[in-house]
Parts: C-alpha cells; sequence; structure tokens
C-alpha cells in the first residue's frame, strides 16, 4: 500500500466501529481535508444477508449509506482538530440508490468533502460504486465532537 492507503488495523484505530457493523476494509487513498477513496468487500458472510432477501442477497441501501459515512468519518477524523474527538454522521440529503448491490461485489467508496461550515462541521458527498458505475449517492454532514463530552449508558 502507498503511504495515504490504509489498512484495517490503522481503520479500527480511527473509528469506533467494530464486527459486524464496520463497514470499511481498506483506505485506498486519501488528501487530507479535501477527499478519500475506501473499499468494503461485499460476501455472503455478511450477517445482514441472512434476512436481506433469503435467495436474493442484495446490501441493504442503508448499509451503504453507513459505508459512506464511515469512510466520511475517517477523512474527518485525520484533521488535526480532531484529536480527543469522534465524527458523528448528523444529516443525510438527496440519497440515491441506483443498482443492487450482491455478494462478490466490492464497493468503491468516495467522499469529498463540499464545505467546512465551522471546526466541527464537515460537509461531504459521497458515491458508491460498483465496477465504475455508481450504485449509491448522498450528501453527508458530520459533526466532530469532544470524547470528553460522550455520556455512556453503563
Amino acid at each position: 500500500m502507498g503511504d495515504r492507503a490504509m489498512d484495517i488495523k490503522q481503520i479500527m484505530g480511527l473509528l469506533p466501529h467494530r464486527y459486524p457493523f464496520l463497514l470499511v476494509d481498506r483506505v485506498v487513498d486519501y488528501e487530507e481535508k479535501k477527499w478519500i477513496k475506501a473499499v468494503k468487500n461485499v460476501t455472503m458472510n455478511e450477517p445482514f444477508f441472512q434476512g436481506h432477501f433469503p435467495g436474493e442477497p442484495i446490501m441493504p441501501g442503508v448499509l451503504q449509506i453507513e459505508a459512506l459515512a464511515q469512510t466520511g468519518g475517517i477523512l474527518a477524523m485525520l484533521e488535526e482538530e480532531a484529536k480527543d474527538k469522534l465524527a458523528f454522521f448528523m444529516t443525510i440529503n438527496n440519497a440515491k440508490f441506483r443498482k443492487p448491490v450482491v455478494p462478490g461485489d466490492q464497493l468503491l467508496l468516495h467522499v469529498t468533502i463540499t464545505k467546512q461550515a465551522r471546526a466541527n462541521i464537515i460537509r461531504t458527498h459521497g458515491e458508491a460504486s460498483v465496477r465504475g458505475k455508481v450504485v449509491c449517492e448522498a450528501d453527508l454532514m458530520f459533526s466532530l465532537v469532544d470524547k470528553k463530552e460522550i455520556q455512556t449508558v453503563k
């Protein structure tokens, strides 16, 4: 991998997500404060295929959006201002689903920062593609929140 690529261990160092909800396998490349490209390998072993749908496995659109959101979260966490923070997914707009995603597909996740409204608010546009065809896209917004401010249920 190149200098700007990341393996799963590096991704897990930036995101709090874990199996079965970590939906980014590898970062291919990125430019801080601008864009990121990552990969999600879709396999029949995914737990959601058990019920979505038996005999006709299709990756749920909301999980495609979640994969884009996690990719955007990685990009947000690369910022110097993100130290001791978590990127929270705030809004989704203009979501479109163009083609089904099935086992064996590899999602290329491309997220671009469209606006950094304030130091802690980041607006992005994400596209997921399979074999060069866009299968899903949306505008996503994130908030960087201090870890100290997050209350957990115990």
